[in-house]
């Protein structure tokens, strides 16, 4: 996951993987280094924090990871992970 210390959506993310059994998140901090960030960009397509991905599987942002849980989808793809 792709975050920012002070991100409100970030630390939301995280309480919803967390809560859903997800032992690790590797958490990329890309405002301490621009070029994570130049990364994110390539990678998501998005700018903003956070961008999540499930093993190889781009997510999107928190409010894509909430509407995926909500859809019964996100066990599912943890599960596959």
């Amino acid at each position: 996951m792709y975050c920012t210390a002070v991100c409100p959506y970030c630390i939301a993310a995280e309480r919803l993987l967390t809560a859903k059994g997800v032992g690790q998140i590797e958490k990329i901090r890309v405002d301490l280094d621009p070029v994570r960030r130049d990364e994110m960009i390539a990678r998501s397509g998005r700018r903003t924090v956070p961008q999540i991905w499930v093993g190889e599987t781009h997510v999107g942002g928190f409010d894509d990871l909430r509407a995926l849980d909500r859809e019964g989808k996100l066990a599912e793809l943890l599960k596959a992970a």
